[in-house]
């Protein structure tokens, strides 16, 4: 299932990187809001190499392609949403990829593991 989400990117968060056991890890989140009535602020999360790729600037408008993934820990439920494609609307009304057309494999078992004091 292909969900989206599309508004404007109102913040980009500090870059996170730690140290796993299957290498080097790197996230970032951005900030998009979805215009409405009652306009929501989404916090959406880039993993590794598409952090350069996508790209994404505050300011712009882009449609950020996701999957969402919820973990339980100590009795406490958690949830991610993981951009693995981002478009952006062009002039003339068509969007464009920022990315190739593939998922971006799942972030590995032990993102989690670096020194940030998260659960997860």
């Amino acid at each position: 299932m292909d969900m989206t989400i599309t508004g404007e990117v109102i913040d980009i968060l500090q870059e996170e990187s730690g140290q796993g056991k299957n290498g080097t890890w790197r996230k970032q989140q951005f900030v998009v809001e979805v215009p409405g009535q009652y306009p929501k602020q989404v916090a959406i999360i880039q993993w590794g190499d598409n952090i350069d790729k996508f790209g994404v600037k505050k300011g712009e408008t882009v449609t950020a392609h996701v999957d969402i993934q919820s973990r339980e820990y100590n009795g406490r439920w958690y949830t991610d949403v993981k951009a693995w494609k981002i478009s952006r609307d062009q002039p003339g009304g068509v969007a464009a990829p920022a990315s190739d057309d593939e998922p971006w494999p799942e972030p590995p078992a032990d993102a989690g593991d670096g020194d940030d004091g998260l659960p997860f």
